[in-house]
């Protein structure tokens, strides 16, 4: 049997080889494949890809000299756009704008000849780069939405191979610490490696199939879970594999019962977090929707590959892949006092005081969540500053009196005319020009007398969709609007989902109503006092100067469906261990004792793991992955093995209301012994 497995994984592996190649060759990073899709911003994005010349690559050429522009500089300025417009087909003449204080001027240049082609814009912007150079105190930066999406691609796409080989160095130094064996972690590593390989298959497929977004955070986020949750269950695995080649001779047949023992906790914690990821399918932004099919496929060939892959090879390796740590069959382990034996006896000595100074303690922390900073701009998204955030910086220092990137508008070209008028007429509006045409619409490019993402400039985007009946508007500014308010609208429908959903499986799963809401409100104060810890260091410490508007929902979700992993492990083994007959508070503390070790290895792996992500040179990122790691180290250190095993303690069979654990066993009654018979002599 285990070389059976390991021929259909072989043969498995060379079908899909063809295709996880190719998911980087799919992969968009566009605005409209972020956007909501129900947003005004996301359907000019589509309708001006159906204008004539399709999606017009908007930049602005920023030229600058502290002391004042020259003479010299200027004519550097016009020999360089007139080079530009000669080179490329722009769509309208180039027309510069000075500065009031006379050292900057800006060009802005749109042209339709990248169209959707993220490759063709790229090589746009570049080409435009190589043409405007500077020297001799004269700068120049390429700014504007298509220079910024050029470098926010240049960041994408250098994340796959660093964050792969990142998170698996990561993994394999954490296997070889936890393990102590030179050979040992070598197999779960690999399996792991293999199954991300075959996941990049399976989520270009549902690509091709169902045109599912595949974005560069979904795909990091992707490889993320398949290391750390499946380096999670194989943990879980092979320690129950280790117990059971204590008892019995054969390595097949022991992980058979490895199999029996742990396979229901696996496939109901791996199942939570598919659940709790699917429900993104319900948000309205696109990132969002796209990362939970990816997220799921990543979790389901993870758990695939740890419960078919991994036992195969452990079984063919025999017990030699343990050394020098070999489990003896009939040997006994070394009994010693363990930590989580220690913090049991604590817990169960003052299970009320533990568990209202753990809740303390986090909702103290969560206090933390109103420092955050507000919402994230467009310049500000980056750890370092690409050449597309200095002009965008540039711009906002020398032109503070106006707004410097464009508001589209769309509108039926019927009434094109008089919705000029109304656009004129809308207060903030600096100036407007008429644009393309095609396709029964017609677009305008309006300029705000504010700056960029200002209050200034969102007020006069509201009032321009307040006004203008049967338009869309839409741009740079615009999108980061939709942004913030389609999060805000996709966490009150995605947040219950997930909540019940989880709820569910864990019902199903402990037969028991008290012990999944424990579960259930010990990961939400978890993610509470994560985000606290966040809103304390991002600004302070990080110095971010925003908080990703998708930050609230995206670790909720992580953090709701990975945490109750740990919490499954636990209980499941307290479950067990009371269907043996073990009084209440025994099992709570055995089950914390013999899974504390196994559930900190996991929650050290996939903390480290989302980690790996506070080292991208992207914001978002690095808030998500602080805030996940942070909240996987508080759900495994503080709250499975004090708050979740104290509540187990202080309720006793009461945790497992309304199953059948929940009543008291009835103490057999001994049978009447029969009364003895008198029989009178004759």
């Amino acid at each position: 049997m285990p070389w059976l497995v390991l021929g259909l994984w072989i043969a498995v592996l060379a079908i899909a080889s063809p295709f996880a190649s190719k998911l980087e060759d799919i992969q968009r990073d566009r605005a409209v494949d972020y956007l909501p899709a129900s947003a005004d911003s996301t359907q000019v994005a589509e309708i001006q890809e159906r204008l004539p010349g399709g999606e017009a690559t908007q930049m602005v050429l920023v030229y600058h000299r502290d002391g004042g522009l020259t003479a010299a500089d200027r004519a550097t300025a016009a020999e360089q756009i007139e080079r530009i417009a000669g080179a490329h087909r722009l769509t309208a003449e180039p027309r510069g704008i000075p500065s009031k204080d006379g050292t900057t001027l800006m060009y802005p240049v749109a042209s339709t000849e990248p169209g959707t082609d993220e490759k063709a814009r790229d090589a746009l912007v570049n080409d435009v780069r190589d043409v405007a150079e500077g020297g001799g105190g004269l700068s120049v930066d390429v700014g504007g939405e298509g220079a910024l999406a050029t470098d926010a691609a240049e960041v994408y796409n250098s994340l796959g191979g660093p964050l792969l080989y990142t998170t698996a160095a990561v993994v394999a130094l954490l296997l070889i610490v936890i393990y102590r064996s030179p050979l040992l972690w070598l197999v779960p590593l690999a399996v792991a490696g293999l199954s991300e390989f075959l996941a990049r298959a399976v989520a270009y497929g549902l690509n091709q199939g169902f045109g599912t977004t595949v974005s560069g955070q979904s795909s990091g986020i992707m490889t993320i879970l398949v290391f750390g949750a499946g380096t999670d269950y194989a943990l879980l695995l092979v320690s129950r594999y280790r117990e059971e080649l204590r008892r019995i001779e054969r390595p097949y047949d022991a992980m058979v019962a490895a199999l029996k023992g742990c396979g229901p906790a696996v496939l109901a914690s791996s199942g939570t977090v598919a659940a709790g990821l699917l429900c993104l399918l319900a948000a309205d932004l696109n990132s969002s929707r796209g990362m939970g099919p990816l997220g799921t496929v990543g979790i389901l060939v993870a758990l695939f590959a740890m419960l078919t892959l991994l036992p195969a090879l452990l079984v063919l390796l025999g017990r030699r892949v343990f050394w020098p740590l070999v489990p003896r069959y009939g040997s006994t382990p070394k009994v010693r006092r363990s930590l989580f034996a220690a913090m049991g006896s604590s817990a169960g000595r003052r299970p009320i005081t533990v568990l209202v100074g753990g809740a303390v303690l986090l909702g103290a922390l969560a206090l933390g969540a109103f420092n955050l900073p507000g919402s994230l701009k467009q310049e500000d998204s980056f750890t370092s500053k690409p050449e597309a955030v200095a002009a965008m910086q540039a711009l906002g220092r020398a032109y503070p009196e106006r707004g410097t990137q464009p508001i589209a508008v769309i509108t039926p070209t019927d009434r094109a005319d008089s919705t000029l008028a109304e656009a004129r007429d809308t207060r903030g509006v600096e100036s407007v020009e008429r644009g393309r045409s095609g396709d029964g619409w017609t677009e305008l490019s309006i300029t705000a007398t504010a700056a960029p993402q200002s209050a200034g400039e969102t007020a006069t985007i509201e009032a321009l969709r307040d006004r203008l009946d049967g338009s869309y508007v839409g741009g740079p500014s615009a999108e980061q609007l939709d942004l913030k308010d389609t999060n805000a609208r996709d966490r009150l429908v995605v947040v219950p989902l997930v909540l019940l959903s989880v709820l569910l499986i864990l019902v199903a799963l402990l037969r028991s109503l008290v012990a999944p809401l424990i579960l259930v409100a010990a990961v939400v104060a978890v993610w509470g006092a994560a985000l606290g810890i966040g809103g304390l260091v991002f600004g302070p410490v990080f110095g971010f100067e925003g908080t990703d508007p998708g930050l609230g929902l995206l670790s909720f979700v992580f953090l709701v469906a990975l945490g109750v992993d740990y919490g499954i492990f636990l209980m499941h083994r307290m479950r067990e261990e009371s269907l043996k007959g073990t009084e209440p508070v025994t099992a709570a503390l055995t089950a914390l004792r013999t899974t504390g070790g196994v559930i900190a290895s996991a929650g050290l792996v996939l903390a480290a793991t989302f980690a790996v992500l506070t080292n991208m040179p992207l914001v978002p990122l690095v808030e998500l992955g602080f805030v996940i790691a942070v909240g996987v180290l508080l759900d495994t250190f503080l709250v499975r093995t004090y708050l979740v095993t104290s509540a187990s303690v202080a309720l006793r069979r009461k945790v497992w209301w309304p199953g059948s654990l929940s009543r008291e066993p009835e103490i057999p009654v001994p049978p009447k012994e029969p009364e003895p018979v008198t029989v009178s002599a004759r």
